[in-house]
């Protein structure tokens, strides 16, 4: 395809010689469009992570060309920037205390739906794979690779509905903890599978033994920086909480140490090769701060995430850049189908297993797998990683059914997140009053199992009415105030328990008095549709505590009164939390 930038750009420029200014140019360019894709998806519902690699897919391999090979290599730092940074992310996320409150529950929950698709997938994927390919090494590899990375569920895409629907309960809080903590496994499973698939791909005689030595020193090796660096980096920023920018400095300086010695730490001992893995320490060192750091030093994720978003656009930008898409044979259409049936498949019977076995209430049985079938970032994050360890041999497929999956998937799982904790009945379940006061009209509210507007509301007394009449209901009824009517059937004035008061200091000829002898007018009202708020408004402005309600006509259909109105919202907060505790 031709470059369509030929006549724009300077004619000496060529993508195999790049010019420092020619690739601060392309930078921006990648930046920019980037971040329109990502609006524009988002625009459509559709996760913005979808749309920066679609802009890849435009201006890389697959479309115009504007991003050249070596553009696209030159970048790699970037993009192991963005895996730890993910990484460290993550390990935000991995609270002891959420470990310890939902205990045997979680952990077998957790296990379930993390190694019930890692086994599933594995084995569809590399079973068929075979079969069509006859080639061991290759199938055993890619099951195994993609078995690991299908275990990460997105946590932005599940919580966001989460967040909309106001959800809560126990599938709302299993779904928050298993979204944050299932990407951590997702990172140890593709440790493990790298280092298995590594010395397959590469025609290496691996015993089994030196083979086990190499994941555990990876794994715990990764651990062990990560633990040391995180030590190092709380230390460090307790006492500079109050200048950002030294902590945001001091954050990503050791944790791009981190990833430096990561990269730079290999150590040959016999058979294998002995190497830290930069995602795995970056987790730690996220898990090590949130864990193991005074409060106030934990809000230095939220710098360090502020500083993320350009990083990510040239990340998934150059994913798709890398992308070439016509060369998306029958067999990857083929295995993204299986991936995605084995994935959904194995969350769908690893949770509903560990739920069972962990005996959680049933609507966690039910329906979390709805809420666990989203992909995103760090399941895009383990295919670029693999395209970059297994560049010579499986790494272009794996980014290339990672990419067209997650399209499919981050479509389907809103909606299939909504429909369970709909179904769980859980939504419009985190609210407090002040919620419940902004969606709550005058005619909403209830006094003693009864709406407060009604033409024949006992609220209401007629003007000609006597104190007598008017004390008697008060001894029947709970409400302190009343509106009056007047002869013309339209309010007249508003009496209180203050006004009844004055009469009866009379004497016995009070109780003989009439309505519109002791009332206030002209009467402060409101309509069945005023909303809550403006009538707390109300309240406030006139200082009062008691409004006439009326129709459109002015005809007096009740009073509302502050008490009765914060004794209504306590008793819809009180049936919620007797809900939610029905649920648990």
């Amino acid at each position: 395809m031709q470059n369509p930038l030929a006549g724009v750009l300077p004619a000496q420029m060529h993508f195999l010689n790049l010019q420092g200014g020619q690739i601060v140019f392309l930078l921006g360019l990648m930046i920019f469009f980037g971040s329109f894709g990502g609006r524009l998806f988002q625009k459509l519902k559709i996760p913005q992570v979808v749309g920066y690699i679609v802009i890849g897919i435009i201006i890389g391999s697959s479309g115009f060309k504007i991003l050249g090979d070596k553009l696209i290599n030159s970048l790699d730092p970037i993009n192991t920037i963005a895996l730890s940074l993910i990484g460290f992310l993550v390990g935000a996320e991995l609270k002891v205390d959420v470990i310890k409150k939902y205990g045997k529950q979680f952990v077998g929950i957790l296990l379930g739906e993390t190694t019930v698709p890692f086994f599933v997938v594995a084995v569809l994927v590399g079973g068929a794979t075979f079969i069509i390919t006859k080639n061991a090494t290759y199938s055993l590899s890619l099951g195994l690779l993609l078995g690991a990375i299908c275990t990460a569920t997105a946590p932005a895409a599940t919580t966001d509905v989460l967040k909309e629907y106001r959800t809560k309960g126990p599938v709302t809080t299993t779904t928050l903890g298993i979204v944050a903590m299932d990407d951590g496994f997702a990172l140890i499973a593709y440790t493990i599978a790298t280092a298995i698939a590594s010395p397959l791909l590469e025609g290496r005689s691996v015993p089994v033994l030196a083979q086990l030595a190499s994941i555990a020193f990876e794994i715990f090796g990764s651990i062990a920086l990560g633990l040391v660096i995180g030590f190092i980096l709380t230390k460090i920023i307790t006492g500079m909480m109050s200048d950002d920018a030294r902590v945001l400095g001091f954050s990503l300086g050791l944790l791009f140490l981190s990833t430096g010695i990561c990269s730079l730490a290999h150590f040959t001992a016999g058979p294998v090769l002995l190497k830290f893995d930069h995602i795995m320490a970056a987790m730690t060192i996220g898990f090590y701060v949130t864990n193991f750091s005074l409060p106030k030093v934990k809000n230095m994720f939220k710098l360090v995430d502020k500083y993320t978003p350009p990083i990510y656009v040239l990340f998934f930008v150059n994913v798709g850049a890398k992308l070439n898409v016509w060369q998306l044979k029958p067999l990857f259409i083929l295995i993204a189908i299986l991936y995605i049936g084995g994935r959904t498949l194995g969350k769908t019977i690893g949770s509903r297993l560990g739920a069972r076995i962990t005996k959680a209430p049933d609507t966690v049985r039910k329906y979390l797998p709805y809420c666990l079938l989203s992909q995103a970032g760090v399941a895009i994050g383990l295919s670029t990683s693999a395209g970059r360890d297994f560049a010579d041999t499986i790494g272009g497929e794996i980014m290339l059914i990672i990419t067209a999956t997650t399209f499919i998937v981050q479509i389907i799982g809103p909606i299939c997140v909504r429909y369970g904790i709909t179904k769980a009945g859980e939504a419009g379940l985190d609210v407090t009053a002040e919620d419940l006061i902004k969606t709550t009209f005058v005619k909403d509210v209830e006094v003693d199992g009864e709406k407060i507007c009604s033409p024949d509301n006992y609220a209401i007394v007629n003007e000609t009415d006597m104190v007598g009449q008017i004390i008697n209901s008060f001894s029947q009824h709970s409400n302190m105030n009343y509106a009056v009517r007047g002869s013309d059937g339209k309010i007249a004035g508003q009496i209180s328990l203050e006004h009844i008061k004055e009469a009866m200091q009379i004497g016995e000829m009070g109780s003989y008095m009439l309505s519109m002898d002791i009332m206030d007018k002209p009467a402060l009202t409101c309509t069945p549709d005023t909303p809550l708020p403006e009538t707390y408004k109300l309240f406030d402005d006139y200082d009062t505590d008691a409004i006439s309600i009326v129709d459109k006509d002015g005809k007096p259909l009740g009073i509302l009164e502050k008490y009765a109105v914060d004794h209504y919202l306590h008793q819809r907060i009180v049936a919620l939390e007797h809900k939610l505790a029905a649920m648990a």
